[in-house]
């Protein structure tokens, strides 16, 4: 599990997608994990991959604390309903919809807009400080001030990828990647930011419900969870110092159709899983 965790982490951070992402189809078909407990350890272990992260983010001082903040009202509650539904639901039917939603998440890959397209919506998004409703200056001294539009679309996505991370593992991200830039129009680098700290927190929310809910119910099971976070931690710590360094050498639009593709792959594997069930 330790290069594993390492190559993921890798793999996540690199192209900013959640490694549960990863990790929760890994353990089902790998290690054979029921998918709830799959889903569990693979927040559990995302959680530190993007503690790194938003750790990195806050000394930018490019986080949006009152956007997120807002955010996070809607999608602590969504994700653990989340966690709650994904205990009811039977093995073979999360499986399908965890293929479903990668799926969505490697069409959300193939269509990334281009360079010039996101530095035009980006430019779309900065405006004026006198007629900004907010402004934000990172450490570097840039300055970016901004309006958020479409604010209860915003409310409402969100609600829908927390709900999708508390029982799919993934999600969130890739909702508020597109929503916060393209909707809202907020900077790129605060959209960023503020998606990584909201997914940071609304993880941590669902991971602890998970092993909550795996400590109550199965003493051995949850055995097997701690001896599997034993390797995946520090992979995840790893490489999630590495993956930021790697996609600086790959072409940003190699880098999106190669996880486009790839998470095609795991999709289709996942969906075949649970048709054998």
């Amino acid at each position: 599990m330790l290069p594993v965790a390492i190559l993921i982490a890798t793999i996540a951070m690199g192209s900013g997608v959640e490694g549960a992402t990863f990790f929760s189809p890994f353990f089902m078909i790998v290690l054979g994990l029921d998918p709830t407990t799959a889903i569990g350890v693979g927040l559990i272990t995302e959680v530190f991959g993007f503690g790194s992260g938003l750790y990195a983010y806050y000394n930018r001082g490019a986080i949006d604390y009152r956007m997120g903040g807002e955010l996070l009202m809607i999608t602590v509650p969504a994700a653990l309903f989340g966690v709650w539904v994904a205990h009811f639901v039977p093995a073979d039917i999360l499986k399908a919809i965890l293929g479903m939603g990668l799926v969505i998440v490697a069409i959300s890959f193939l269509r990334t807009p281009d360079d010039d397209l996101e530095q035009q919506l980006d430019a779309r998004a900065q405006q004026p400080k006198e007629r900004a409703e907010r402004c934000l200056v990172t450490t570097d001294g840039t300055q970016h001030c901004y309006t958020v539009f479409n604010r209860s679309e915003g409310l409402l996505t969100g609600g829908i990828g927390g709900t999708f991370i508390g029982m799919l593992s993934t999600g969130l991200g890739e909702l508020n990647g597109y929503l916060l830039l393209q909707r809202c129009r907020i900077p790129s680098t605060v959209a960023i930011a503020t998606s990584v700290f909201v997914v940071a927190v609304t993880a941590l929310a669902a991971s602890v419900t998970h092993a909550v809910q795996l400590a109550t119910a199965d003493a051995e099971a949850f055995n097997q969870v701690l001896r599997i976070l034993l390797f995946t931690v520090p992979g995840v710590l790893v490489g999630g110092q590495l993956g930021p360094a790697v996609a600086t050498r790959i072409p940003d639009e190699t880098l999106e159709r190669s996880m486009g593709v790839l998470f095609l792959l795991v999709a289709a594997i996942v969906i075949a899983d649970a048709a054998l069930m």
